[in-house]
C-alpha cells in the first residue's frame, strides 16, 4: 500500500510540474469530482484480458485540470515480452507491477529503429534497447518512465500484470 501512495505522488508532481496554475478569483471553476478504480474492479478489469496477447487498456481517463490522467491494465504473456519502444510524447508513465516479474530495459537507444506498425501508438520501435539501463523488477516494484524515454521488456519469468498510470499534459488521451 506504502508503494501505491508513493507511484501516486510521484504522478501528482509530475501532472502539477505539466499543468498550469489554477485560475484565482470569483471565475475560478469548481474543483473536480475524485475518482475511484478499486481493487475488484481492477483485478476483474485484468482477468477479462485475452491471455495470447499483449494487451494495455485504459480502465479510467479523467481530467484533472488542465491535463489529464489515465489508468491503464496491462496483460503481457511471458512468450511476448514486445519490442523497444520510445513514445514520441511528453506522456510520462508509472508502472505498478501487480503480478510476475522480468528484466526492463529503460534509457539508452533502441537499436535498428522502425516506425510503429499501422494502429499502435506514436514512437520508433525496435528488437533491443543498447546501453539502456537493466533491472529485475518484481511484484510490488514502482518504475517512473519519462516521456520519450525507450524502455522495452528484455526477458520475462512468468506472464505479467501491472497497472500503468499515464499523464497526459497533452490531453491527447480521450476521457472515459
Amino acid at each position: 500500500m506504502r508503494r501505491i501512495v508513493i507511484a501516486f505522488s510521484i504522478l501528482a508532481t509530475i501532472v502539477t510540474a505539466s499543468a498550469q496554475a489554477p485560475p484565482q478569483g470569483p471565475a475560478a471553476s469548481p474543483p473536480l469530482p475524485a475518482t475511484d478504480v478499486t481493487d475488484k474492479a481492477l483485478q476483474a478489469f485484468i482477468a477479462a484480458m485475452p491471455k495470447d496477447a499483449i494487451t494495455d487498456s485504459p480502465i479510467r481517463i479523467v481530467d484533472v485540470g488542465g491535463s489529464r490522467i489515465g489508468i491503464y491494465g496491462v496483460f503481457r504473456p511471458k512468450s511476448m515480452p514486445g519490442d523497444a519502444i520510445a513514445h514520441t510524447t511528453r506522456t510520462s508513465e508509472v508502472y505498478y507491477m501487480l503480478e510476475g516479474s522480468g528484466t526492463l530495459v529503460t534509457g539508452g537507444t533502441i537499436a535498428d529503429p522502425k516506425p510503429p506498425p499501422s494502429g499502435r501508438g506514436s514512437g520508433p520501435r525496435g528488437e533491443r534497447i543498447e546501453a539502456g539501463v537493466s533491472r529485475r523488477v518484481t511484484k510490488g516494484d514502482i518504475i517512473v518512465i519519462p516521456g520519450r524515454t525507450p524502455h522495452w521488456w528484455s526477458s520475462l519469468d512468468s506472464d505479467i500484470k501491472y497497472l500503468i498510470i499515464r499523464s497526459d499534459p497533452d490531453n491527447r488521451l480521450p476521457l472515459k
